[in-house]
């Protein structure tokens, strides 16, 4: 629907082009009207078409900038569940990878499904998620502007974090953190 108009604009000032360059007659039609006729044709071209692409790249800009804020927000969390999580010799992942590598949620997911958690860690864990809970509610509307898909899935990652700092045992805490984590991980895959 974009490129509509680029098209259409484009290929009517073509049109009209070699329609009246090849015409045989002299007329003043020819002379006035044709030159008005490619101007408005190109006009049409650069100002609807090329300003829409224009426009289109900085709403997805946009949204990108919007889910990355969204994505942020949860990083304290998944910093906590990495370290908890972390292999012996190995580093903790970066902030950048924290914010935006769904590769790294499926990993803490497979890690978390595998490993049993100390209690230190299931309690930092648990207390970073008390302490992300109002920030991840008063993002909705931002996770709104995106899609309903995405505030859908906003909505369970925000329910599973509650769940996660209401948790009384290590089992909940385990069950909250994986469900977090699935709920991220759909939340990663949809697209702008």
């Amino acid at each position: 629907m974009l490129l509509a108009p680029l098209i259409l604009f484009g290929a009517a000032g073509t049109l009209l082009l070699f329609y009246f360059l090849n015409a045989g007659n002299e007329e003043a039609f020819r002379d006035n009207l044709l030159p008005e006729l490619i101007g408005f044709c190109l006009e049409g071209f650069f100002l609807v078409g090329l300003f829409s692409l224009i426009q289109f790249r900085l709403e997805r800009d946009r949204k990108n900038e919007l889910r990355l804020s969204l994505r942020g927000a949860l990083r304290e969390i998944l910093s906590h569940m990495d370290i908890a999580l972390l292999e012996e010799n190995a580093e903790p992942a970066s902030s950048q990878s924290l914010d935006q590598d769904p590769k790294l949620v499926k990993a803490l997911f497979v890690k978390l499904h595998k490993s049993d958690l100390h209690l230190r860690s299931l309690l930092s864990i648990k207390e970073a998620a008390a302490r992300n809970i109002n920030t991840m509610h008063d993002l909705i509307p931002v996770a709104a502007q995106l899609s309903a898909d995405h505030m859908r899935w906003w909505l369970a990652i925000v329910e599973s974090v509650r769940r996660l700092s209401e948790a009384t045992d290590k089992h909940s805490v385990n069950f909250a953190a994986q469900k977090f984590l699935m709920n991220l991980g759909e939340f990663d895959q949809l697209s702008l």
